[in-house]
């Protein structure tokens, strides 16, 4: 079973309503952080999680996803519709 951490998205605005990062995929490649180190901080199992979800814009969020190579970062949108990866 994946050990999946889910995060709310409450940022007004946001068309991203639902942050997942899959911890059986993160390598800590720390690649997220450097993209949006706002959102995203590595725990004592070197192992990637927000600190805060909502502080950074859709787009920031979405680059944060993109430069991690393993796509642990699943982002969902208002709908429920996974957005990233697809």
């Amino acid at each position: 079973m994946a050990d999946l951490r889910e995060y709310p998205r409450t940022a007004e605005g946001s068309n991203i309503s639902k942050v997942v990062v899959d911890r059986d995929l993160c390598i800590a490649a720390v690649s997220c952080i450097a993209v949006a180190g706002e959102v995203w901080e590595l725990d004592d199992e070197n192992k990637v999680v927000a600190k805060d979800a909502n502080a950074a814009d859709d787009a920031t969020l979405i680059a944060s996803a993109e430069a991690c190579p393993t796509k642990a970062i699943l982002l969902f949108d208002n709908s429920g519709a996974q957005i990233f990866p697809k």
